[in-house]
């Protein structure tokens, strides 16, 4: 597998993460702001992520607070 690649266009707010090469037969949405490309035996070749910067900061953000959750019991115990 070659190093993915990312892509992003800042005026449409649009990420795109190429993973693997090869032509995308089909896509599926898996939520409205996330879709996979997928190759001809359904393997993963790319994802788009719309509203990008929002979508990031809110996982990123959630990310954090639960690993700091987690810290804090942790010390707690």
């Amino acid at each position: 597998m070659k190093k993915p690649q990312v892509h992003y266009f800042e005026k449409e707010d649009i990420l795109h993460l190429l993973i693997a090469d090869g032509p995308e037969i089909r896509s599926l949405e898996l939520s409205p702001n996330i879709t996979v490309e997928l190759g001809a035996e359904d393997e993963l070749i790319g994802v788009e992520i719309l509203n990008a910067s929002g979508f990031l900061r809110d996982a990123v953000l959630e990310s954090i607070q639960a690993r700091t959750l987690k810290v804090l019991e942790a010390e707690a115990a």
